[in-house]
């Protein structure tokens, strides 16, 4: 990815609409949501939708298809980890170990683990 490209794709996501609206995309999958449902969901008006989403396509972080009467959006998977790669490249001076994806897992995932880890040294977990 180009610096120019991840300037952009940054930019488009330094938004708090457009950040929930591509966060909400991502959870969804491939199949995406039409732009209806993301709006209901997220309580945001049809024009201003509309000019988040065309910012979130212009940047390169979604795409968008018609079915139907609807246009359902998607977020570029693929994007999104071009942007996680630049942003991560030579990560930890390039010492691969300390970058590796169980380095940073997910809030969840530290949670189940963390009372995993409790449970086999006895202590109770709320």
């Amino acid at each position: 990815m180009k610096k120019e490209k991840a300037i952009a794709a940054l930019a488009a996501l330094a938004q708090e609409s457009r950040l929930d609206v591509f966060r909400m995309l991502v959870q969804s999958g491939p199949d995406g949501l039409p732009a209806g449902e993301i709006g209901a969901k997220l309580r945001v008006p049809s024009p201003t939708l509309s000019f988040h989403l065309n910012h979130l396509k212009h940047a390169g972080l979604v795409t968008c298809r018609r079915d139907s009467r609807s246009i359902i959006y998607s977020a570029d998977y693929k994007a999104m980890n071009d942007l996680i790669s630049y942003m991560m490249e030579n990560c930890c001076r390039g010492d691969t170990e300390q970058c590796a994806p169980g380095a940073c897992p997910p809030a969840r995932e530290t949670n189940v683990k963390q009372r995993l880890r409790n449970a086999e040294r006895g202590k109770v977990s709320a």
